[in-house]
């Protein structure tokens, strides 16, 4: 009997932590690929940092061609399309067939979405991040905005990060009383899937360092200096740092995978898609909650999920019978500037959800230093 081939779409954190998982269990039982059109990966969560000049790319970046020390293949190259009915996916004109596939693709970002919002800076991109760091620091004076630009996003704490990293940066230059910084997002209030408290926790933390919090601002164009509203209000910027739209890669869209709202749904516990033997795990995964919100898109729960992924296929791959569920437990580190950070944590599956958000500290902030030199020493 030949060995199963087990396809990961994808080498960021969801895929890469699948493809360790796998091999650790499996070894030479199974065939690992993992599909990446990226030469090196990067973390994410350390973006932040990069616009504020406390990181350069490759510290934080890794090549994925690493993998293939631990025997697990990588292919370069984008995914064309997705065949489930013959297993089968296709990458730069190869067709490579599976018996299990993990999707973990991620989300793509809209930037023509809203008119005007492709000239904005990001640092939701390494490259946006590393220009976004050279226009910080020659900004002396004037209106910092950041606006999220549509729902939903990942890292749902990642705006607010980056407004008071923004904040301590300005003040350790001692122009911060020269710079306004202000918020603007289509929400109610700051990261509401987290719940009132934690949202309300959130504001008055911005407010304590003079950040102005606008919600309810649906963003519709940006041109001049000048952005507008859904409400027909305009505000004006010298700097403007935006969160795209988030969106499914266009091969899920056009896959028979993707649900009405173009992501994959998939059973929250497993993982598993509607088609036998097909998983999806992290950003491009919609997992409905109880109250009709959405788990959050972060890397703390593409890597829960990966780990429940990889070894349920290894149980099926080794004749177990033990299942392993994913609970929709998760945290997220928030920087706060200034050397410390807030920690939000809980079940984000629970009914009501129960999401405490934690004082910022320097513990906090040194533990998420702590984990990204972990996660690069870690996986690739």
């Amino acid at each position: 009997m030949n060995e199963p081939t087990i396809v990961v779409l994808g080498g960021g954190v969801g895929g890469v932590v699948a493809a360790n998982e796998l091999h650790g269990r499996l070894k030479d039982k199974a065939k690992i690929i993992v599909v990446e059109r990226r030469p090196k990966q990067s973390f994410e969560s350390s973006y932040l940092w990069i616009m504020t000049g406390e990181r350069q790319p490759d510290a934080i970046s890794r090549d994925i061609a690493g993998l293939a020390r631990k025997e697990i293949e990588v292919i370069a190259g984008e995914v064309e399309s997705i065949d489930t009915k013959n297993k089968a996916v296709f990458v730069a004109g190869r067709e490579v067939n599976y018996d299990y596939l993990i999707v973990a693709l991620g989300a793509s970002l809209d930037v023509d979405a809203i008119p005007g919002l492709a000239a904005s800076h990001t640092y939701y991109t390494l490259e946006g991040a590393v220009k976004l760091q050279r226009e910080v620091a020659n900004f002396k004076s004037g209106r910092v905005a950041i606006a999220i630009a549509g729902l939903p996003f990942k890292c749902p704490a990642a705006p607010y990060e980056g407004a008071m990293l923004l904040e301590g940066f300005f003040h350790a230059r001692h122009i911060r009383h020269d710079v306004e910084l202000a918020i603007y997002t289509p929400e109610p209030s700051p990261m509401p899937v987290a719940g009132e408290a934690s949202g309300a926790a959130l504001q008055e933390m911005l407010a304590h360092k003079g950040i102005n919090f606008h919600g309810d601002k649906e963003l519709t164009a940006i041109k001049k200096g000048k952005m507008t509203f859904a409400d027909d209000s305009t505000e004006d910027y010298d700097l403007i740092i935006t969160v795209p739209p988030h969106k499914a890669p266009s091969v899920i869209r056009d896959s028979s995978l993707a649900g009405d709202n173009g992501w994959i749904t998939v059973d929250r516990h497993t993982l598993e898609t509607d088609t036998e033997g097909v998983y999806a795990i992290g950003d491009v995964a919609h997992i409905p909650l109880f109250d009709g919100m959405a788990l959050p898109k972060a890397g703390v729960f593409a890597h829960g999920q990966a780990e429940v992924v990889a070894r349920n296929i290894a149980a099926q791959i080794l004749g177990h019978a033990k299942r392993e569920v994913y609970n929709g437990s998760g945290y997220c580190f928030l920087e706060a500037g200034g050397g410390v950070a807030g920690m939000a944590q809980g079940d984000f599956y629970a009914e009501p959800r129960h999401i405490t958000l934690r004082t910022p500290s320097p513990v906090w902030h040194w533990g998420k230093v702590a984990f990204e030199r972990y996660w690069l020493w870690k996986w690739y």
